[in-house]
């Protein structure tokens, strides 16, 4: 390694605050909650009412954002494929993930702020959120969230501990959900309005906060895994596995498959959800619960605090039940109660009582999902080092990672398309309430909302109740693993 890269890594300024050989408190805080909130809080806010920003402050065609979310799934699909075998083939005392997470702490703040400055009108306004739009999704985004995503499965191999801070990351982004969805649509609808500038400045401190905790992660982590088999003063001596060597590792196996089409499902449907909230909460509740029709903020806020509640308190004993009777079972038997709470909040229609009880009862379903489902990816990650020998943390995240950023753009994409051919009205007067919009745009937005995820929750429980079966010998594989590196 030459001398100045060596350096540049031991500085004060670089060198990693954890020493212990344990994952312990600090580390799970500052690295795993706090550093990811901060970094994809903007995501959170982009994924509820982005969409909203597009359509209703700056009046872009709705076949326009169908297009550009389209092609841009292109760029974003590839882009997390690159960054994935980019974080593959670094060898620093960093690490391999960690040195792109600190390079976000720029990148992922700067690209988070350009679609709220747009300078120009007509095609010109077009074309540049065009270009802010895939700066973010298709280069900053794709490089945070692989490598944040591979530090589950490099930080240790104690799957207790890996459960644990899985986690914490997952509680992380479910707050900036909750931020996104609850509190920021509220600050929209009582302040930031269609002033593009109060979108802009609420953005850039947006930003700034994503700077400031980017940095903090990378100071609190660390590659335990990565290290194994180096000295401190020495890069990572394995070999680098060639792109079709991880293919053919990943792909021959039946339980990779399995995990990868449970996410699919469930982030997917969760992008679907996330993307008509808004559009639920303005056109199809009736808002006068509150005194007025266009009060579709407070209606969104109470939801995302009915869904919240129940997630938070999943958070305490969603682990305990994962260590004592499996990943499998926990997550797939809460997804049916889940679908149970889809159910009745189909049924509540516009009444937003039975809707809010049914969003609360399905958050609650999908928690043990949301905060376990990076742990059992880290789990077959072992599993097919065990099966061939071969690590693929870089491609498996980044697919993982491309099924994550890709599914808003598409989702927002199909969302558009459903409310176009149902004649959605862009001109329509909140203040109207549920008869600002016809039928056909309510059932629209109704499916997009509840049913697409309700659906798919059972679908997603059947396949890990009767086909994931990765932890039956999860410990002996491990074992195993480490008997081979300390040969």
């Amino acid at each position: 390694m030459p001398e100045s890269k060596g350096n540049f890594w031991k500085s004060p300024l670089t060198r990693s605050r954890i020493k212990s050989d344990d994952v312990k408190l600090p580390e799970m805080l500052l690295g795993y909650f706090i550093g990811p909130f901060g970094a994809l809080l903007s995501s959170g806010i982009f994924t509820s009412i982005l969409q909203n920003y597009f359509t209703d402050v700056l009046k872009l065609d709705l076949g326009f954002l169908t297009t550009l979310q389209l092609i841009s799934t292109v760029l974003i699909v590839a882009a997390n494929l690159i960054v994935g075998q980019l974080i593959e083939r670094t060898k620093a005392l960093a690490g391999k993930a960690r040195p792109w997470i600190l390079l976000s702490a720029l990148t992922l703040s700067v690209s988070s702020v350009l679609m709220f400055i747009v300078p120009f009108e007509g095609t010109a306004k077009m074309v540049w959120i065009a270009i802010a739009y895939n700066l973010y999704y298709a280069v900053a985004y794709p490089i945070y969230n692989t490598a944040n995503s591979t530090m589950i499965p490099v930080s240790t191999r104690d799957s207790k501990q890996r459960g644990a801070l899985a986690s914490f990351t997952n509680v992380a982004g479910l707050a900036d959900m909750g931020v996104g969805s609850m509190m920021f649509p509220m600050l929209v609808s009582f302040a930031l309005k269609e002033d593009q500038y109060l979108w802009f400045i609420a953005m850039l401190a947006v930003g700034v906060f994503s700077a400031l905790t980017i940095y903090l992660q990378f100071m609190f982590t660390r590659e335990r895994v990565t290290e194994e088999g180096r000295t401190e003063e020495v890069e990572t001596p394995k070999k680098t596995v060639s792109l079709s060597e991880q293919l053919k590792a990943v792909t021959s196996d039946r339980m990779w498959w399995i995990v990868m089409a449970f996410y699919m499902l469930f982030q997917w449907s969760g992008a679907m959800k996330n993307g008509s909230m808004s559009y639920f909460c303005k056109w199809v509740l009736d808002n006068t619960f509150f005194g007025t029709a266009d009060a579709w903020g407070a209606s969104q806020g109470l939801l995302s605090i009915m869904g919240a509640i129940p997630m938070a308190i999943a958070a305490v004993f969603v682990v305990p039940l994962a260590n004592k009777f499996g990943k499998r079972l926990v997550c797939g038997v809460f997804m049916l109660v889940g679908a149970v709470g889809g159910v009745i909040a189909g049924l509540g229609g516009g009444n937003i009582v039975p809707v809010a009880i049914g969003v609360a009862l399905k958050c609650l379903g999908s928690s043990p999902a949301c905060y376990l489902i990076l742990a059992m990816i880290a789990d077959v990650i072992d599993h097919i080092e065990y099966r061939t020998g071969i690590r693929t943390d870089g491609l498996t995240m980044s697919i993982y990672s491309s099924l994550m950023v890709a599914a808003t753009p598409i989702c927002n994409s199909i969302f558009s398309a459903m409310l176009n051919a149902s004649g959605y009205n862009q001109a329509a007067d909140v203040a109207l309430g549920t008869a600002a919009q016809t039928a056909g745009v309510q059932t629209a937005i109704s499916i997009s909302y509840i049913w697409v995820e309700t659906v798919c929750y059972i679908i997603g429980a059947v396949i890990l109740i009767l086909f994931w079966t990765v932890e039956k010998n999860l410990p002996a594989e491990q074992a195993e693993i480490a008997k081979r590196n300390q040969k």
